[in-house]
């Protein structure tokens, strides 16, 4: 018998994918555009439409609404319009005016892989309100965390209504969306996609299989190829300065500490922001004293883990083609995590001055960043630099990139990093994802060195590495496996690692089935997740957990999982849980039960609703978590989040009650002002905290932001161990006031 070895460069080159559909030549709009939704424009006469078809319930179907799709451009604008015909007009929803808000409401959009690169894409959407919605697409709609809302643009939309229906149109400045170009001829990819809410119906343009689940229709690396022809690069630059004012109460003692006082704090600053576009493909950001008063507030998190919680950038500065910085080591585990720029513990630390500088040159995805940030308390000044590069290797959708990243203090703290990654199709749709890292840490190696203890592996002591091989698909035996590696002093100072010193491998096996037209449900899988922690010291087991379960889709919105977690945790010494349970060391076998159940998020009012019930180390515990929504009208929408979780630890007399609330608004008279009111109250800390964010949004990059905070302590005893008054019931209280202007030339 013989046996031949195929070369892996050979091997990566098969394409098991679809064949690549056929360019789509743009057409060209001629004559005047007017912005209001009627579509009575002669121009859009001479456009041809796109033939769709039902995407969700049953893939390939005819749309059980007559819809057309038309997209032109010229030399400044790319022209969207959508004829969203309805023979029951008064069923359409449209209960929301809110920026980047989809709510339950029917919706039309497009989407754009501006650089053809397969994997990434700009989104543009709208709703019967007219209210604008873009996001950012990453790693072809694959993970949790694949949809970016808070990247924002320059572009415009209207709509109108009458008893036949919907209609919108979009008027998108070329200048806004990067792409590149060869002697001015400029390839995308484009899908379009319409949403009748109360039928839970998507219909999109092209055909797309429904093999990868609910995300395949947003799939960057299956849209449409178009082509633009004679397109003349346009490099605007936009210069938004601001001005900011507010005051501050904060409690303090006084001299004698007898009593607390409230201090006032009245400040203002002003700052500029600059939007520069050095090519078609390659934008520049810079910014000097930066303030970012006008984010909305973090929801609060309970930790029920011993390791660090992980949240979110919604911060404007740092969206901006963001998926080029992305360096994953699964999970919320990266090598550059932007929120360590200007944030400490949560608090805002001063940013002087920064700049960032994204695109593609030649082949390659480029990525540069560097921030200077102010001293502030026992914080020193420091400098952050970023460099990622990217360039696709082999097929359509392999890459390899590089990163390195540098955190420097004036007190002399030096923390320097790099990575080598790459992401590689080996046939159809099996990836193999690999990632090494090493960080070199000036501080960590002297107080090695002071130990005196030098580590014995050198090399892979301050490294980080994983290799990941994963089967994309939802039909079949499908598989998500990956083995990693953390050393002890792999210290990212500008990423985020939710855990030290380890070896990890995991992560799932299952079996999908895609039922077809006559079931009610749209795809389920059995699986079998799993994975164990490693202590590199030794070789024992840290944590460990193995969890069958069952997941659903169904056609109508509904989602249903269920999950039997065993779990294991080696406990070296005493563990604190939310700063309160006390936990022994000791080895711990316990085993609960997850179940979720989420309502048609397309239904005016919906929810989502959790529960584990189990043991809990040596305890137990019952966790109930619902998240219900209810869109009243487009001007109102509330919605709520309740955690509860009932821990006893009966060997101990320990009993704990934790409790996690919030309760959200959002008011908007129309689509250029809004109001979100949150308040969220943490049974932990007991603080009731407020946020209150107005804004009005003429038009994109004209702000005017008013924002209220407060925190409130609900502790009732007057005075600590020692005699001392404890702070009082209001905790802090701001009251700051922002205003943007936007110029471009």
């Amino acid at each position: 018998m013989k046996y031949y070895l195929i070369p892996l460069w050979l091997l990566l080159t098969v394409d098991g994918w679809a064949q690549e559909k056929t360019p789509y030549i743009m057409p060209r709009f001629e004559g005047p555009f007017r912005l209001d939704g009627i579509l009575d424009e002669p121009g859009w006469k001479t456009i041809p439409s796109f033939p769709v078809t039902m995407h969700i319930p049953t893939v390939g179907a005819e749309p059980t609404e007559r819809t057309e799709f038309r997209v032109a451009y010229d030399d400044n604008f790319l022209y969207v319009a959508g004829w969203l015909y309805d023979s029951h007009s008064k069923g359409i929803q449209e209960l929301t005016f809110k920026r980047d808000d989809f709510g339950s409401a029917d919706w039309f959009g497009i989407a754009l892989d501006t650089f053809a690169d397969k994997e990434n894409a700009l989104a543009f959407y709208t709703t019967p309100s007219g209210n604008r919605i873009d996001a950012t697409n990453k790693n072809d709609a694959q993970g949790d965390d694949w949809l970016n809302l808070s990247w924002n643009t320059f572009w415009y939309c209207a709509t109108s209504r009458n008893d036949n229906g919907w209609f919108a149109e979009f008027k998108i400045p070329l200048s806004s969306l990067r792409y590149q170009d060869k002697n001015g001829r400029v390839t995308m990819g484009m899908h379009l996609n319409r949403r009748i809410a109360r039928k839970n119906e998507y219909i999109t343009y092209p055909l797309i299989s429904n093999q990868w689940g609910f995300t395949s229709q947003f799939k960057a690396s299956q849209m449409q190829p178009i082509v633009f022809e004679h397109l003349r690069p346009r490099t605007p630059v936009y210069i938004t300065p601001y001005v900011l004012g507010g005051l501050s109460s904060v409690p303090q003692l006084n001299a004698d500490q007898t009593a607390y006082q409230l201090q006032h704090t009245a400040t203002w600053n002003a700052g500029l922001d600059m939007k520069i576009g050095i090519t078609s493909n390659l934008t520049a950001d810079l910014t000097i004293n930066t303030d970012f008063a006008q984010v909305e507030a973090d929801d609060q998190q309970v930790n029920l883990t011993r390791f660090n919680l992980f949240f979110p950038e919604k911060r404007l500065f740092f969206q901006e083609r963001a998926s080029i910085f992305t360096f994953s080591f699964g999970g919320v585990n990266q090598l550059f995590y932007s929120r360590q720029i200007g944030l400490n513990s949560g608090q805002r630390v001063p940013i002087l001055a920064g700049g960032r500088m994204v695109g593609r040159i030649g082949r390659w995805d480029v990525g540069i960043l560097d921030m200077q940030t102010k001293a502030t308390g026992s914080l020193s000044s420091e400098n952050m630099s970023v460099v990622r590069l990217r360039r696709r290797v082999f097929n359509q959708n392999s890459y390899i990139g590089l990163m390195t990243t540098a955190r420097l203090g004036t007190d002399g703290h030096a923390n320097v990093t790099y990575g080598v990654d790459g992401i590689f199709r080996v046939y159809d749709q099996n990836f193999l994802s690999v990632n090494w890292a090493q960080t070199f840490d000036r501080l960590t190696t002297e107080q090695t060195q002071r130990n005196g203890r030098m580590p014995t592996r050198r090399f892979f002591d301050p490294a980080r590495w994983q290799v990941r091989y994963e089967k994309r698909i939802l039909k079949g035996f499908g598989y998500d496996l990956s083995l990693s590696q953390a050393g002890r002093n792999y210290n990212p100072g500008l990423g985020f690692e939710s855990r030290k010193d380890y070896m990890r491998f995991g992560d799932r096996l299952f079996w999908g089935w895609l039922p077809g037209k006559n079931s009610v449900l749209l795809n389920h899988q059995v699986s079998l997740y799993g994975y164990a922690f490693l202590r590199n010291s030794n070789g024992t087991a840290e944590s460990v957990e193995v969890s069958p379960g069952w997941d659903a889709l169904f056609k109508k919105g509904h989602r249903a999982q269920v999950k039997v977690r065993n779990s294991y945790e080696s406990v070296v010494d005493t563990l604190t849980l939310f700063g309160i349970a006390r936990i022994p060391g000791g080895q711990y076998r316990f085993q609960s039960l997850y179940g979720l159940l989420a309502t048609p998020g397309n239904k005016p009012l919906n929810a989502t609703l959790e529960t584990e019930i189990g043991r809990f180390y040596d305890g137990s515990r019952v966790s109930l978590s619902v998240r219900p929504t209810w869109a009243i009208s487009r001007y109102l929408e509330l919605s709520s989040y309740l955690q509860w979780n009932r821990i006893r630890f009966p060997n101990r007399a320990q009993q704990y009650d934790v409790t996690l609330a919030q309760i959200r608004m959002k008011v908007s008279l129309n689509v250029n002002v809004s109001t979100e009111a949150l308040i969220q109250y943490n049974s932990v800390a007991k603080l009731v905290s407020s946020n209150i964010r107005f804004r009005y949004n003429p038009r994109e990059g004209n702000d005017l932001y008013i924002v209220f905070n407060q925190g409130t302590s609900l502790e009732t005893n007057p005075f600590d161990s020692v005699g001392r008054p404890t702070q009082p019931a209001l905790t802090d209280r701001s009251m700051i006031v922002k205003y943007t202007y936007t110029f471009v030339k």
